[in-house]
């Protein structure tokens, strides 16, 4: 799946994996660590700073295992990998462009206030 295909896969089906609070939560804190840890990592990277890139990674990590715990708690389960390449490509896409996405059309806000879900 190209990188257009995969955005739009993950867009539409996005409320239908992140309308538990907990999760809705969990990511409003947990993705700028993502990113924040992700660009610190290309920055550590470059500068050749190996200290600051196993920071950098372990931020990422911590992140995405809260991110994990959130996604548990989900009353629909996300779709599964397919592998570790999988892995990587839907995880950079989500987290450095539709978590902001959903947050900045308002649609978290919206998930989050939804009085159905716990």
């Amino acid at each position: 799946m190209n990188i257009r295909d995969l955005t739009k896969w993950q867009w539409d089906g996005y409320v239908k994996y992140h309308s538990s609070r907990l999760n809705l939560l969990i990511h409003i804190v947990a993705v700028p660590f993502f990113i924040v840890g992700a660009v610190s990592f290309l920055l550590a990277l470059v500068k050749f700073e190996p200290i600051n890139t196993i920071i950098s990674i372990l931020v990422m990590v911590t992140s995405m295992g809260a991110q994990g715990f959130g996604h548990a708690k989900e009353k629909i389960p996300a779709v599964p990998f397919n592998g570790p390449g999988d892995t990587m490509y839907r995880i950079f896409i989500e987290q450095l462009f539709n978590v902001s996405k959903f947050v900045i059309s308002g649609r978290w806000y919206k998930a989050l206030r939804n009085p159905s879900q716990p």
